[in-house]
């Protein structure tokens, strides 16, 4: 049976320090017998014999530059810089008549470019500082290297952005430089900061939100990536070890990670795991994946891990399921909307009883929604039977959508239907008291309508309050009514009186009540829509009230709305 997995990080933390001890004790126990190091009296006897004043080695000559009669022991110095596997120099100070540090002179140097396009310093030996490297003085570096030969604080990882015109054209780089005194004189390096290899590596572990990780659990000491590094936000060179990662993972996740460490411990390669991490209070959510280093002797004495930031994506899930959230209640919401705007529109926008036929008219009449799924906005009619024998005609536009503007189609509806009961009111006075409600109504917005009365003798009385004029179709043609009496929108002008106008009709007469949605049109002038209803209008001579309907409903379905529209034809028989 195996032990048990640790649950919070204490006991991690003692799993994994048992787990190195034994190893390393394992290690020891193969690594065999070692000789004992030399007392310090012994090591003081052998350089004793083998060096001399300058620092030379006896039993090894060498050959220095200036060697050339009485011995110059810093031409040791100049000997050693082939030896160093990276651009190498010896500068000497260079001081002007106060004995002030100017600049420096390369003195000696090494073959090794630190760029393909720079010279090696063995080209430059001889030649000022400032001549070879012109940006020294901007960089900082001449007054870095000045403070080293002062001071004698070594200079350590100096960035400099160093640029060179050539004759394929210009070049820049980055280069790092180590300095040290050394008795009078400066002894410099430096490389470039990344080689392609690496910038490679970097540039892809900034695509990937990647990075590695190196432990060596004998020597203990731990190798990160900039990547790795970026990622958990600690300083370049600063690794954090297996301890304290232990201390960074989320308490839910410490036996995911245990886990995973123990199956590595036992020479294992796990399958990856998603671990969440704190950083610096933020939870970071890691793909990790490791793979030990085996030894002859089967012990695992290194780890590599691999770690992939999954956090921008699965924050982007949420995001996205937050989205689907909120769009599905939406939905349900507008759902909802609908059916209850559904039930509205039957009971508001009724169909016609048959006592209208039996008063010698025919009612036939639609809505077009702007949007496909809309039950009813605020475009209204409203066609009955009055007891005094006439027939009440209107149609209205209250203005906006959704369940507000039905409301406010509701309340004039419903206001019209009740004052059209008042004994001997014509559609001037029913226009007049309705628009006395409506600017009653601080929440109101304005409307439009045209309120008429169809009487026994085929006559239309009608009024209009800022809207559209109906359309009669006669003898195949297809005119507008005269709109001279119009008045303001309802809402605009309390204490407004609306006037009449009367249009005597013949059998076979049609008449179009309409809002304007079916006309207007944007960047159009609703003249121009008009005239096109009027022209299409006249090409249905000869049929009947729901002929006529079916005919412009088809004719103006398919195009692209931009506001409800209400349809009424009525027909003289």
């Amino acid at each position: 049976m195996s032990p048990a997995v640790p649950r919070d990080p204490e006991t991690l933390k003692q799993l994994i320090t048992r787990e190195v001890t034994l190893l390393r004790a394992a290690a020891g126990r193969s690594a065999g017998a070692r000789p004992s190091p030399a007392t310090p009296a012994e090591i003081a006897e052998s350089e004793s014999l083998l060096a001399c004043s300058c620092g030379a080695v006896a039993h090894h000559s060498h050959s220095c530059a200036e060697g050339a009669g009485d011995h110059d022991p810093w031409a040791c110095v100049c000997a050693t810089l082939p030896a160093i596997p990276v651009s190498a120099a010896l500068l000497a100070p260079v001081t002007d008549d106060d004995g002030t540090t100017e600049d420096f002179v390369i003195r000696a140097g090494n073959h090794v470019r630190s760029v393909e396009w720079l010279d090696a310093p063995d080209r430059q030996v001889g030649k000022r500082l400032r001549e070879v490297r012109p940006g020294v003085d901007g960089s900082g570096l001449l007054d870095s290297l000045k403070e080293v030969l002062h001071t004698g604080r070594a200079l350590r990882n100096f960035p400099v952005d160093y640029t060179e015109r050539r004759p394929d054209g210009l070049h820049r780089t980055r280069l790092l430089y180590d300095a040290a005194s050394c008795s009078g004189q400066v002894v410099t390096t430096w490389r470039p900061a990344h080689n392609p290899a690496e910038l490679m590596s970097l540039e892809a572990q900034y695509i990937a939100s990647m990075g590695w990780a190196h432990f060596d659990l004998l020597s203990g000491e731990t190798t990160w990536s900039e990547g790795l590094s970026m990622i958990f936000r600690t300083a370049p060179g600063r690794p954090m070890g297996l301890l304290d990662l232990c201390d960074a993972v989320l308490l839910e996740d410490v036996p995911r990670w245990g886990r995973l460490l123990r199956a590595l411990f036992d020479g294992e390669e796990p399958p990856g795991s998603e671990i969440r991490f704190s950083v610096y209070g933020d939870v970071r959510t890691l793909h990790v994946i490791g793979r030990p280093v085996i030894s002859t002797d089967g012990l695992a004495w290194a780890l590599h891990l691999i770690a992939r930031d999954l956090t921008p994506v699965i924050r982007g899930r949420q995001r996205l399921a937050a989205t689907r959230r909120q769009t599905e209640r939406l939905r349900e919401e507008a759902a909802a909307e609908h059916r209850v705007a559904a039930a509205l529109r039957e009971a508001l926008l009724p169909t016609h009883s048959s006592e209208i036929a039996r008063l010698g008219f025919a009612v036939a009449a639609a809505y077009l929604p702007v949007e496909a799924d809309a039950a009813v906005g605020g475009d209204w009619y409203k066609c009955r039977a009055l007891p005094d024998g006439r027939i009440l005609l209107a149609i209205g536009d209250a203005c906006g959508h959704g369940l507000d503007a039905v409301a406010r189609m509701a309340q004039q509806r419903h206001a019209l239907a009740g004052l059209a009961h008042t004994p001997g009111s014509d559609a001037g006075q029913l226009t007049t008291w309705l628009n006395e409600l409506v600017c009653a109504d601080a929440s109101a917005e304005t409307a439009t309508t045209v309120i008429g009365h169809l009487a026994g003798d085929r006559r239309l009385v009608w009024a209009c309050a800022g809207h559209p004029a109906p359309l009669l179709l006669h003898d195949g043609t297809a005119t507008a009514l005269d709109t001279g009496h119009r008045g303001p929108l309802l809402g605009l002008l309390p204490g407004e009186a609306y006037a009449t106008a009367d249009v005597p009709l013949e059998p076979g007469d049609l008449l179009l009540l309409y809002t304007d949605g079916l006309v207007e049109r944007r960047g159009e002038d609703i003249g121009t829509g008009i005239d096109s209803l009027r022209e299409h209008l006249a090409d249905c001579a000869g049929g009947d009230a729901r002929q006529t309907l079916d005919a412009v409903v088809a004719r103006y379905a398919g195009d692209r709305l931009e506001d409800d529209t209400c349809l009424v034809v009525v027909e003289a028989l």
